[in-house]
């Protein structure tokens, strides 16, 4: 199986880099999360976006549900590629920011790629409707990590206990789901994140102010006072 999964990323590979004018997932990239994946079959995943990474989890899904746009012709060239499989894929079309939140994913997902729209806060509202559904040992696949909103959102998760930062591909980080508790998604809870843990507090005034003795505060509060 693992072959024949590489033998498809091959084939994928010798497409033009303008297959389509959104923007495609690379060789490598696609070589590493098929690495990742395993050699088996994944029961179900999904993405935002289409492109060359649809052809691939096509072929590897038993159902692959995409959240696009045919921007650039991104649906288009898929659902004309003799690399297809239409029988094991479900397209959503629209904005994400739509189509997403009225979804019901039926049972866990064994592999997310975020790669829709990459202005704030679309990402985070993304992985905001996908982590819950992420099985245990899944992946997470986060594209663009260049681009400083999704940095944004590469930093929070490589520092949460939920995952665990497998490799950095060019500009696609990939995550293995841990064991660690589901981070309630209706909760609230900030302080027990790893990402606040380490910037707490947030600014370098407030910071240097911590280094201060308490004591030393108030009596520096007092003479700021009477000046």
């Amino acid at each position: 199986m693992a072959e024949q999964f590489d033998a498809l990323v091959e084939e994928i590979g010798r497409l033009p880099e303008e297959w389509h004018t959104a923007g495609s997932l690379g060789r490598k990239v696609l070589q590493r999360i098929v690495h990742h994946a395993g050699t088996g079959m994944l029961s179900r995943t999904a993405e935002t976006g289409s492109g060359k990474s649809t052809l691939l989890f096509s072929r590897m899904s038993r159902h692959h549900t995409v959240f696009a746009l045919d921007y650039g012709g991104s649906i288009s060239a898929v659902r004309n590629s003799p690399l297809f499989d239409s029988s094991a894929v479900e397209f959503v079309e629209g904005a994400t920011q739509k189509t997403l939140p009225g979804y019901r994913f039926d049972g866990k997902l064994d592999l997310v790629l975020i790669d829709g729209p990459h202005g704030y806060p679309f990402p985070e509202l993304e992985y905001w409707h996908f982590y819950p559904h992420i099985a245990a040992g899944g992946l997470l696949v986060i594209d663009d990590i260049h681009i400083p909103t999704i940095h944004n959102l590469f930093a929070f998760v490589r520092d949460d206990a939920m995952f665990e930062l497998l490799e950095v591909a060019g500009t696609t980080a990939i995550f293995r789901r841990t064991a660690a508790p589901l981070f309630d998604p209706y909760g609230d809870g900030w302080w027990e994140q790893g990402y606040n843990k380490k910037r707490f507090p947030a600014t370098l005034r407030q910071k240097l102010v911590n280094l201060i003795p308490m004591a030393m505060q108030r009596r520096l509060a007092r003479l700021l006072g009477r000046a």
